[in-house]
């Protein structure tokens, strides 16, 4: 919002979402000083549609580069505590735009299986030396100007994530593989 300019005082608008050409939802949004004023109607449990008026606090901090950088305020009551925790991202997990906290949003990688995080690092390292994601094609030559040592370092660090996500993989599905197949893997990777 901040990018379109849509946290401008005096900024009004819409945001809309349509599926197949037709519209789906709809959020008005007003922007004020030091706050956004939202607008919009919810149907819960396929109930009657209730306008919500929800207004939110910004706030502006300074960049070290220079110029502000906007949150939002979190505008959520947990326990009859207010939150009114500096976000960048708010949620719509039920009546209200609530920060991830108050709708215990967890991150995508925390109910990630633990050989997918390896594979996810290793690829992510794969691309950072200029090569391509997976295990099917080899690791990128050494960029210009990366000392060897470094390349080394980062060489390792991917089969490393790669030998732990097998490893991770044979362990959850072992029940799958034989016991000849399962005494060859360790025998082998021992």
């Amino acid at each position: 919002m901040h990018r379109d300019g849509c946290l401008q005082p005096g900024r009004q608008g819409n945001w809309i979402w349509s599926q197949d050409g037709e519209e789906v939802a709809r959020i008005a949004y007003r922007a004020e000083q030091g706050q956004l004023v939202l607008d919009y109607r919810i149907s819960q449990y396929g109930g009657a549609w209730e306008p919500i008026t929800e207004s939110i606090r910004i706030i502006r901090a300074d960049c070290h580069f220079g110029g502000q950088r906007p949150y939002f305020l979190c505008p959520g009551v947990v326990s009859g505590r207010s939150c009114n925790r500096r976000v960048g991202k708010l949620f719509a997990g039920g009546r209200y735009f609530l920060c991830r906290h108050c709708y215990d949003v967890a991150y995508t990688s925390q109910s990630e299986a633990r050989y997918d995080r390896m594979l996810r690092r290793a690829n992510k390292l794969r691309v950072a030396l200029g090569g391509a994601p997976g295990t099917a094609n080899l690791i990128a030559f050494k960029p210009k100007g990366m000392w060897n040592r470094t390349y080394a370092q980062r060489c390792f660090e991917i089969e490393w994530c790669e030998r732990e996500a097998d490893h991770e993989f044979i362990l959850k599905f072992q029940y799958l593989l034989s016991t000849e197949d399962l005494r060859m893997y360790f025998e082998e990777h021992l």
